[in-house]
């Protein structure tokens, strides 16, 4: 068989430790070259790793098919980005491709009992019929989990290596590569060499069908979100009102809701904005359509990155992206800390209307903005017995609104938050007892 450093495309793996030192052991075992006392250590450590592997995965059946799968569904290269963008293509691209496909189905074919019976090892069976536990998994959203599953058993049983470069290319197509096909939500992380987009492993999965009420604010958001996904002309969005009214859980759910239509969400702070431009140029070229979420976004007066962000979002030279919108929500409705002292007739400043102008224009770059109120004592009422009704609390109605309301005076108002804390109060007691 040929071997793993004849791969062209498929090189700089994620998990090339594992993957090299499994492939090695195969290839000493394919051409009778092994050291026995060596090699099976080497088979142990390989033997653990991939069950660790496997087991944040959730991975079930053949783990080394599995694994197989999850690195060429993971690496990003020339062919794989193309095949995410166009689905299948030809050329020198796909020569090369087939090449390193021939190899990886070599590896898929190796009966894997030529280890234990070379070697004099144990452990074969739990690689080939591993059993997951319910637990397990916590890497990927669960339908991402079972397609890799599901693409290594089409792999497992490919005809020639056609038929197992068209089961790579049509995956790619339909679901993407690398972390930002496998992942719905990204958060950046500063390292030396600049920005890095990291996956958000476990994203609540929180629907806007969770969030009562609000839905004059909802149908706006997922208009919005629907016209951007589907290619036409949308806007950055503003999310502002009062804390707790579900904001941030909206968001969440546009994300949920429109994952398998190629949305992706990044997480950005304010202390972040000197990366936006590199995060930017990082997914501009990609074929999915991302939402930049700023959470909470506010600023004092003496706080001037505002600016930068009005430059990125809109006044800069290069055209933004259509693949891009930013989504912020904020307690503030122009986002920047306003005094009476800005709208005096009299004051320091002698162009004071270009100052109160330059503070409400970054607000005004959010082509699209909806405003989340705290709900009146019926609205309010309505959230927490659809919550109790939801979670299966059983309490006459009138004692259940009675507490609700006596929790709310102490517990900062009325929200959707403090009615969520309130039935989680109640559940807990109820485990108790």
């Amino acid at each position: 068989m040929a071997g793993t450093e004849e791969l062209i495309l498929y090189r700089d793996l994620e998990y090339g430790k594992l993957f090299y030192g499994f492939t090695e052991l195969i290839e000493c075992c394919s051409l009778c070259m092994c050291e026995k006392e060596d090699m099976a250590a080497k088979y142990y450590d390989c033997l653990h790793d991939l069950i660790e592997l496997s087991a944040r995965h959730g991975f079930t059946g053949n783990l080394w098919h599995d694994f197989l799968a999850l690195v060429l569904v993971n690496n990003e290269n020339a062919y794989s980005r193309s095949c995410e963008m166009r689905g299948e293509v030809s050329g020198t691209l796909a020569q090369a491709a087939r090449h390193d496909f021939a190899v990886f189905q070599a590896l898929f074919d190796f009966d894997l009992h030529k280890l234990e019976e070379e070697l004099e090892v144990f452990g074969i069976e739990m690689i080939v019929s591993y059993t997951r536990t319910e637990h397990e998994g916590n890497m990927f959203n669960r339908r991402i989990r079972d397609r890799i599953c599901e693409l290594a058993r089409h792999l497992e049983a490919a005809e020639d290596v056609g038929a197992f470069q068209r089961a790579v290319t049509e995956f790619y197509r339909d679901y993407g590569v690398g972390k930002l096909g496998l992942h719905k939500a990204f958060r950046i992380v500063h390292k030396k060499n600049g920005a890095k987009i990291v996956p958000i492993s476990n994203i609540a999965h929180v629907t806007l069908e969770d969030l009562i009420g609000y839905e004059i604010a909802k149908k706006k958001l997922t208009d919005n979100t629907e016209a951007f996904v589907s290619g036409r002309e949308a806007n950055n969005c503003l999310l502002y009102g009062d804390a707790g009214t579900g904001k941030s859980s909206s968001i969440k759910a546009i994300a949920n809701r429109y994952y398998d239509r190629g949305l992706r969400l990044i997480e950005l702070y304010k202390h972040q904005f000197q990366d936006l431009n590199a995060v930017i140029s990082q997914i501009k070229t990609r074929n999915y359509k991302f939402i930049i979420y700023m959470d909470d976004l506010s600023f004092e007066d003496f706080e001037t990155e505002y600016k930068y962000l009005k430059a990125v979002i809109e006044g800069g030279l290069e055209k933004k992206p259509d693949n891009i919108l930013i989504y912020a929500t904020s307690n503030r409705r122009h986002l920047i800390r306003e005094k009476f002292s800005d709208k005096a007739e009299l004051s320091d400043d002698l162009h004071n209307n270009d100052t109160v102008q330059e503070k409400l224009s970054l607000a005004a770059r959010f082509g699209v903005q909806i405003y989340f109120g705290a709900p009146d004592k019926k609205e309010f009422q309505t959230i927490v017995a659809s919550l109790a009704d939801r979670h299966g609390i059983c309490m006459e109605q009138e004692t259940l609104l009675q507490k609700a309301n006596q929790w709310e005076i102490s517990h900062g108002g009325r929200s959707g938050r403090t009615a969520q804390q309130f039935i989680d109060d109640l559940l807990g007691k109820e485990e108790r007892t």
